[in-house]
């Protein structure tokens, strides 16, 4: 089953824009994230609709940061990526009548949301500026091993 990994792309890409003074286009953002601009457009355009991002057309246009680093979690991502499904397993349905199936997707089912509450509740203690404080320091580390 794929993984969807959209929220790590945002955070990729939201890190880099970070780091620019100025709209980052598509294109830039795309190769960034080996991926397609159509995709980031895409996903950009929902972040916009959560008024996290804004775009700007033409030739000095593209995205910028429009929330501050630090009041936006992980948690918000989530949410305005349309709360993807947090795990790639799930539940059998094969046989709805089995006792047995009934029985193993009740307590999958209690321990696939358990999890999920842990993770979401984690995901709204991160913030974008906890990210890029992350990033600067491994930026720094790897600066200072180089010499």
């Amino acid at each position: 089953m794929k993984r969807d990994s959209r929220l790590s792309s945002v955070l990729h890409a939201l890190l880099h824009m970070a780091e620019q003074d100025r709209p980052m286009t598509s294109d830039e953002l795309a190769a960034c994230m080996k991926t397609n601009p159509v995709v980031v457009r895409r996903t950009m355009g929902l972040l916009r609709e959560a008024g996290l991002v804004s775009s700007e057309r033409g030739h000095s246009g593209g995205w910028r940061i429009e929330a501050d680093l630090a009041s936006v979690t992980l948690r918000q991502l989530h949410e305005a990526l349309g709360e993807p499904t947090v795990f790639a397993i799930g539940n059998r349905h094969e046989t709805p009548d089995c006792l047995v199936e009934q029985s193993v997707n009740a307590v999958l089912d209690e321990a696939f949301a358990e999890a999920e509450a842990l993770l979401l509740d984690r995901f709204a203690s991160v913030t974008l500026a906890d990210l890029s404080a992350e990033f600067t320091q491994r930026f720094k580390e790897i600066k200072l091993r180089k010499g």
